[in-house]
């Protein structure tokens, strides 16, 4: 019954957008799409045809037709690197100029042998001088009259808020040796902020995982564990990061959740019941029709570990360290729901059709749709279409 009142609601949203009068558009400012934690770019991927964006279809190009022509660009940034060096390397890759970590942040957050200027890190901004052969920069005359909207999913997310405390701001620690990122005064760049499932209050993906054998290696582990971004994805890491950065008056924000387990029952949920056939209705246990992978994490145990909970029913209570409690236990597989809303203690109020600048609007929970699901991979479930035409229609009215 949930998957067929998922498809009606898909299908209605396609219809209503067929149907429907188009929004008039009031601008037609660049889209930049960023991704999450091991995301990679439109050429990167090892077979070939396979995007971040879209899997083997392609949200970009969808966009950019849609309502359009509209100008979209697809980021690369940093697979497991920090919101802050990722946010360098975006500023670099749209505005041209070579990638600028800051002098001091280096000095203090950087891994072994980092460097502050990596050689050849770059994007030229005038095709015309470039003897290098840099990738060209995607906009180049960027600026508060020529601003951009962003669309983050999960880190993309986190990035995307990183560079915009940086534009405004600039470093904490003042100058970063010279690079212009870092002097602050950018405001107004980007007009618009778009997370899609992003772990704006961290993810218990990573404390359950790592508190599994502490010897255990295994890829998700290492990239969980990893110096560079781990801290930040953690819920007392997020914590630090949402004190940093902050929610811009100048700015329009817009979060999309997404939602892949259910409450636990004795039956016909729409779980998986092969990993879970005895439920607790107190916790929460993957959909059949979740990236199988993630499953193992989702549930009340994670498949595998002697009696480890899993996001579905993982808590904490250690005092200064962020509550982890039952709001936490719904998810997609790798970030809670409950963080994909908004940063704790920055203004959000549900978007009823309006957008306010300055606080998040939340564009609301989409169940059914796993972390990938909403980056329409392949797998069974609806199409996220009709989330990127909603999208396209808000900030293309603003």
């Amino acid at each position: 019954m949930l998957r067929l009142t998922k498809s009606c609601a898909c299908a209605l949203l396609a219809l209503a957008a067929l149907l429907g009068t188009p929004a008039r558009a009031t601008n037609n400012d660049p889209v930049v799409l960023v991704h999450g934690v091991l995301g990679f770019g439109p050429e990167s991927h090892p077979l070939g045809s396979f995007l971040y964006w879209g899997g083997y279809g392609n949200i970009a190009a969808h966009l950019t037709v849609y309502h359009g022509p509209h100008t979209v660009f697809t980021a690369q940034v940093g697979a497991i690197a920090s919101n802050w060096d990722r946010a360098a390397e975006l500023y670099a890759q749209v505005k041209g100029g070579c990638v600028d970590y800051g002098a001091h942040h280096v000095a203090r957050y950087g891994y072994p042998g980092q460097a502050q200027k990596p050689a050849g890190k770059c994007w030229a901004a005038d095709p015309a001088n470039n003897p290098d052969n840099y990738p060209l920069a995607f906009y180049p005359q960027w600026d508060a009259a020529h601003p951009v909207h962003m669309i983050g999913h999960s880190q993309g997310g986190t990035t995307i808020r990183a560079l915009i405390q940086l534009l405004e701001h600039g470093s904490p620690d003042g100058d970063e040796g010279g690079g212009e990122l870092y002097k602050g005064g950018k405001v107004g760049w980007i007009r618009s902020v778009v997370t899609i499932s992003a772990p704006h209050d961290g993810t218990t993906l990573r404390d359950a995982v790592l508190d599994v054998l502490p010897n255990l290696r295994s890829p998700l582990r290492d990239i969980l564990d990893n110096e560079l971004a781990h801290w930040e994805l953690a819920p007392d890491g997020a914590r630090e990061f949402n004190r940093w950065a902050l929610t811009s008056p100048s700015a329009y924000y817009f979060s999309v959740g997404t939602l892949a387990t259910e409450a636990g029952a004795w039956c016909c949920n729409g779980t998986d019941r092969v990993l879970a056939p005895v439920q607790n209705v107190q916790f929460q246990y993957p959909r059949a029709d979740m990236i199988p992978y993630f499953k193992l994490f989702a549930g009340e145990w994670i498949v595998g570990s002697l009696a480890q909970p899993g996001m579905g029913s993982y808590t904490q209570n250690a005092p200064g360290r962020v509550r982890i409690d039952s709001a936490w236990f719904p998810n997609d597989g790798v970030v809670n729901t409950v963080s994909m809303r908004a940063p704790s203690g920055h203004p959000v109020r549900d978007y009823d059709g309006k957008a306010v600048k300055g606080t998040w609007n939340f564009l609301g929970n989409y169940r059914g749709y796993d972390h990938f699901d909403i980056l329409n991979w392949p797998n069974n479930g609806p199409s996220a279409d009709p989330i990127y035409e909603r999208i396209s229609d808000i900030i293309f009215g603003l």
